[in-house]
């Protein structure tokens, strides 16, 4: 791969370029508290409506859809015109999203609630994909120990975050109901978008050879390789957490907005927390860091537990202590297994449009979201829980298998940046 071709120290604290990173960030956090309160709100407040958890998968369709489609797309256009003007259109998407929700409930038709959430997945992965790759223009060429430190740091705050917003949007729903919850979240939003719109820089990120439309397609075999297993360590997840899981804890358990909005928050903040550690938990340190055989390890031992809660609940063991127990031991091993990939796809990028590779990446993320999303409220509705982690268990399996093609370090990770 090319790579710029005089590496120079990692900034400052106090760098114009790190600043424009926290703007970045800080763009990124807001957007992700109310995707994440948005996205308890549709589920829950549905569910209250008496939709099926099929229907309620289907109200994601164009939500994920989208996310695979801005994703491929994002990436060249984040190269062409810039990661500032990305992160700016995704707010911007993200506030019409919300205000076209914003309506009395009886026009809440099923079109309308698809189309608004068709701009937000639009939205959150031009926000993501944006942060994602600004790391890499701040981390020189050959520290990864930096850079692994920081994606992690990075992602995990992010998902801590979006659990807080799981959080918000139950409370919201009950505080203020689904129309106030949305007209708040929207005016907050509009707020950061103004500020995004007067500080960000305008060339961060952008290509210097304005790559073409063809090379939306990744050309590297790591990135392909590492996008394969991502597809499946994300569709595993959804396929019982995004509909399955809420469902059945408000349904099968007895348990209110609160409950559900709450559990989930905590769970979602500590795989964040778990997550910005990951560096420390992998244990490699600053000369041996992740490669294919760390990601085919740890998604092998991520297989165990799924199919392990399945047992359990098929046993009749006691529902509530296998779900919470399993989602803690789930969520510890799913976060290090996402950080590992995180920093993996910003080690393998060029460095010149980085969102590039990053939004080919990301786009293998949202296809593996769309496909737990589809899955979990289909097999869910068709044969219940237990059915819904055998898939996962199954799903983190193929993620193994496709992880032994990841390339393995030759010589060590501060001198050869690729690590393979």
């Amino acid at each position: 791969m090319n790579h710029a071709p005089s590496p120079s120290p990692s900034p400052s604290p106090s760098s114009p370029g790190l600043r424009q990173y926290a703007l970045v960030t800080g763009n990124y956090w807001a957007f992700t508290l109310t995707d994440g309160a948005l996205r308890m709100l549709v589920v829950l407040h549905f569910h209250q409506l008496g939709y099926a958890p099929l229907q309620i998968a289907l109200l994601f369709l164009f939500y994920e859809f989208f996310g695979v489609v801005t994703n491929l797309v994002g990436g060249w256009l984040g190269a062409r015109i810039g990661l500032n003007r990305t992160m700016n259109i995704g707010l911007g998407l993200q506030i019409v999203a919300l205000a076209m929700l914003a309506v009395p409930s009886a026009w809440l038709a099923v079109p309308l609630v698809m189309t608004a959430q068709a701009l937000s997945g639009i939205a959150k992965d031009l926000n993501k994909m944006s942060a994602k790759s600004s790391v890499k223009l701040l981390v020189a060429d050959g520290a990864q120990g930096t850079l692994y430190r920081w994606v992690a740091a990075l992602t995990g705050s992010k998902n801590a975050l979006k659990g807080v917003g799981f959080f918000v949007g139950g409370a919201l729903l009950t505080w203020l109901g689904f129309r106030g919850a949305v007209l708040g979240m929207a005016a907050a939003l509009a707020l950061v978008w103004i500020a995004s719109l007067l500080l960000l820089r305008r060339d961060l990120g952008r290509s210097r050879a304005r790559p073409k439309f063809s090379r939306i397609l990744s050309k590297s075999r790591p990135v392909n390789v590492l996008s394969g297993a991502r597809m499946c360590l994300f569709g595993a997840r959804d396929v019982w957490f995004v509909v399955a899981l809420p469902v059945y804890l408000a349904t099968a358990l007895g348990w209110d907005h609160w409950q559900v909005g709450g559990f989930l928050a905590c769970w979602v903040i500590g795989y964040g927390l778990v997550q910005s550690l990951a560096p420390r938990i992998t244990g490699r340190g600053q000369a041996h860091l992740p490669d294919g055989r760390t990601a085919l390890g740890w998604a092998a031992v991520l297989a165990v537990v799924p199919a392990g809660m399945a047992a359990l609940l098929a046993a009749d063991a006691s529902p509530q202590v296998v779900l919470v127990a399993g989602l803690g031991l789930f969520g510890l091993l799913f976060a290090v297994n996402s950080s590992l990939h995180s920093y993996l796809i910003v080690s393998y990028a060029d460095e010149d449009g980085v969102s590039l590779d990053v939004g080919f990446y990301y786009m293998a993320n949202a296809l593996g979201r769309l496909l737990g999303t589809l899955l979990s409220g289909w097999i869910y509705q068709a044969s219940g829980l237990v059915a819904c982690l055998v898939v996962s268990a199954v799903l983190i399996a193929l993620a193994a298998m496709v992880s032994g093609g990841l390339p393995r370090h030759r010589v060590a990770v501060g001198v050869d940046r690729q690590g393979g």
